[in-house]
């Protein structure tokens, strides 16, 4: 059992800043999708901004120190968490704030494994500790959370039923599936499946199942491979997909794939405002207790 989130917030979020297709999200919300990083957009009960849902998830499941990594720009998450880059406390949990600096030769960050792997640089302690590490613009349950703290696998990951996700067809469809051994054990990840592909890896319960980037992971045998992670030939970055198949690789039984059926609301265009602001009145209270 572990006490620590890496919560991935260092992106540019250049699909949030394309035009809406919808009427209903409103000039202040249109400019916050412009201007802020997903997380910090406000679509709260109470105008704060996904990221506090995501941390109070993270706290009924157990998780005490949280580690935001932010880029060089992100001084507003200061402002909502803490103004120090360390041991921040706010309501019962120590944040702190990796940046993920962008090289010289890039316009944009280097990658999710760049992102992790700045964070153990700068957080040292990560090298030799377990830690869970996510996305900040998908709203991962207590209960998905908690399952990754609590596995007594070195090294995991969350594979949702596809079916249970509540988006798009096309949406859905082009998720990166999992091929899971028969103690679903992660063999590989195919990306971009055609829909016949698909059927030939369904586990053994007749699901397919997909990643949603929510990965336990043991510092000490993960560091090498964020350290030396390839750069992706197509998208020209450094992505945890690859550091988790290059484990794999080495070691067959590296990450235990725990299943679980459930939505996981995600803040990826603008259009998505609207649809999580609605899925928070529903699921939460007006106030968060803490």
């Amino acid at each position: 059992m572990h006490n620590n989130l890496v919560i991935l917030a260092g992106g540019m979020s250049s699909r949030m800043k394309k035009p809406s297709t919808s009427k209903s999200v409103n000039e202040q919300e249109t400019s916050q999708a412009n201007n802020r990083s997903k997380s910090l957009i406000s679509v709260g009960n109470s105008g704060r901004p996904l990221m506090d849902y995501l941390l109070f998830n993270a706290k009924k499941a157990g998780y005490k120190n949280i580690y935001i990594v932010i880029n060089e720009k992100g001084g507003l998450f200061k402002e909502f968490y803490g103004e120090k880059s360390k041991n921040n406390n706010f309501n019962g949990l120590n944040i702190s704030f990796p940046i993920q600096y962008i090289p010289k030769d890039r316009v944009k960050p280097f990658g999710t494994a760049d992102a992790v792997f700045q964070a153990v640089e700068q957080f040292q302690e990560l090298q030799s500790q377990q830690f869970t590490v996510c996305n900040s613009d998908n709203l991962y349950s207590e209960k998905s959370l908690k399952i990754l703290r609590e596995t007594s696998n070195s090294n995991a990951l969350v594979s949702f039923d596809r079916d249970a996700l509540e988006f798009s067809l096309e949406k859905i469809y082009s998720f990166a599936i999992m091929n899971l051994d028969e103690n679903n054990y992660l063999k590989n990840i195919i990306e971009k499946p055609s829909v016949e592909e698909a059927e030939n890896y369904k586990d053994d319960e007749g699901k397919i199942r997909v990643s949603m980037n929510i990965f336990k992971m043991d510092g000490k045998m993960i560091y090498p491979y964020l350290k030396n992670c390839p750069i992706h030939p197509k998208r020209n970055e450094k992505e945890l997909p690859t550091v988790v198949l290059n484990c794999v690789a080495d070691y067959t039984e590296a990450f235990l794939a725990i299943p679980l059926s459930e939505h996981v609301p995600d803040l990826t265009a603008k259009d998505d405002i609207i649809i999580i602001k609605e899925y928070l009145k529903k699921h939460y209270p007006d106030t968060l207790t803490w």
